[in-house]
């Protein structure tokens, strides 16, 4: 078997760690001018006419009119849903889109000056962290999961502060949660019982709002890391 090809893409990987390096600089850069914000996770599949579309819109315009910004992966569905939320009320509405196969194109409702492309997925989650002061998961997908997971794990393993997160719809996540204290904990003892209060799990934005001012009442906005 031939190695030639192998040791081609080993040379470009090199080269490509400088890609790496300016595509997080650049994030960096301009999302250290927008603030504080909230990262709102959610699937790209779902309609404007859905509940939790709706939801979102109004979840994110409470978070907005408290002077935060909405930070979303810049696609259609609940990412759309939240950047209009901030958007009707004249907040910070930031998009990182990532690149794919299929065009992903951001929605119209992000800030022009806050709508930054991605090759990377893991350099994108980067930024959903860096900044984010909570964690707002509506009912997403393998993508939505994977977020929610990151964020988690981050909180767990002390790599950043822990900060609110926040599952949105009990009747979507309850069988998730179920799975975790069920299987995972008590069957296979693969997490332990205080890791399941890294996360709130709640059905309408007051109970949102509420967490938020309670976890931020005595201490200050700041980055993760």
């Amino acid at each position: 078997m031939e190695n030639s090809n192998w040791f081609e893409k080993k040379s470009h990987d090199s080269w490509s760690v400088f890609k790496v390096m300016g595509e997080i600089v650049d994030g960096y850069e301009r999302l250290s001018k927008v603030g504080p914000c909230f990262s709102i996770f959610g699937s790209a599949r779902t309609p404007e006419s859905d509940f939790f579309y709706m939801e979102t819109v109004k979840l994110s315009e409470l978070i907005s009119k408290k002077g935060l910004g909405i930070i979303t992966g810049g696609g259609p569905g609940i990412m759309e849903a939240a950047n209009k939320g901030a958007k009707n009320v004249g907040g910070i509405s930031v998009g990182l889109n990532i690149k794919l196969p299929l065009e992903q194109e951001p929605n119209n409702y992000i800030d022009k000056e806050n709508s930054i492309d991605f090759d990377y997925f893991f350099v994108r989650k980067i930024m959903f962290v860096k900044y984010a002061q909570a964690f707002v998961v509506m009912p997403g997908g393998f993508g939505t999961l994977d977020e929610l997971f990151e964020a988690l794990t981050l909180v767990q393993t002390h790599k950043i502060e822990k900060i609110p997160v926040i599952l949105y719809g009990k009747e979507f996540w309850n069988g998730c949660m179920d799975w975790l204290k069920q299987v995972v904990l008590l069957k296979y003892s693969n997490i332990s019982s205080e890791d399941l209060d890294l996360f709130h799990l709640v059905d309408n934005p007051d109970e949102v709002l509420k967490i938020i001012d309670e976890h931020y009442k005595n201490q200050n906005y700041s980055p993760n890391f």
